[in-house]
């Protein structure tokens, strides 16, 4: 049985994927005004503007100035990834991760549509409640549910463990923008510092919450 063959080239486009990847980042550099991003996180946002294909997601971009060390040395000492969503665990690298870290979406878990009907909450929400033996130390990442950005602050308001680092980037129409700001004012509001990554407003998105997760958990671009 023969192999497939490839159909003839009609479009003048790159297709070499090490030129792609260089030229893409390249671009982003260019057209992106990267000066107000702290140094040590110009790559965050350079990936996930790679992420999300919008160079104009820096003026949003809300990095706590502890973010990038925090998050940095919790994964070098093997803190597990607590994603919101399949989508965000699925796009977090295995090979940029420092320590061999456990990558967790309990969205799938037989317990959690009993307790999102009883709490008459959602799925996603439901679930982040499952992360509280593993969210002492870990890093967050939130791509899809503002629920359950919701529900990790009410939990951490309620004195459960603190993750030591949560990318918060829920996309949407409803709550998102509210529960990111209510990540961006914890500390002002409540008086807890928790290092953290968002974006303003209604962007977000599993790519994006895992490019962050991505450079996060190591410094080569």
């Amino acid at each position: 049985m023969s192999g497939p063959s490839r159909p003839p080239r009609r479009y003048p486009y790159v297709d070499d994927g090490p030129a792609i990847y260089v030229d893409s980042f390249a671009t982003i550099r260019r057209e992106a005004d990267l000066a107000a991003v702290p140094p040590d996180a110009e790559k965050l946002a350079v990936r996930m503007i790679h992420g999300s294909g919008q160079v104009d997601l820096v003026r949003d971009l809300e990095i706590h100035p502890d973010l990038v060390t925090a998050a940095r040395t919790a994964l070098m000492l093997g803190a597990p990834i607590l994603c919101d969503a399949r989508m965000v665990a699925m796009g977090v690298t295995a090979g940029r991760l420092p320590a061999g870290n456990d990558v967790h979406c309990f969205l799938t878990d037989p317990r959690v549509p009993a307790l999102a009907a009883a709490w008459s909450t959602t799925r996603t929400a439901a679930a982040v409640s499952l992360w509280e033996p593993l969210l002492d130390g870990a890093v967050v990442a939130i791509g899809n549910a503002p629920t359950a950005l919701f529900h990790l602050l009410e939990m951490v308001l309620a004195g459960g463990p603190r993750p030591a680092a949560v990318v918060g980037c829920p996309v949407g129409f409803i709550g998102a923008a509210e529960s990111k700001a209510a990540l961006a004012s914890l500390g002002a509001d409540h008086g807890i510092d928790l290092p953290y990554v968002t974006v303003r407003g209604r962007r977000g998105g599993s790519a994006m919450a895992s490019s962050a997760i991505n450079a996060l958990a190591q410094e080569a671009e």
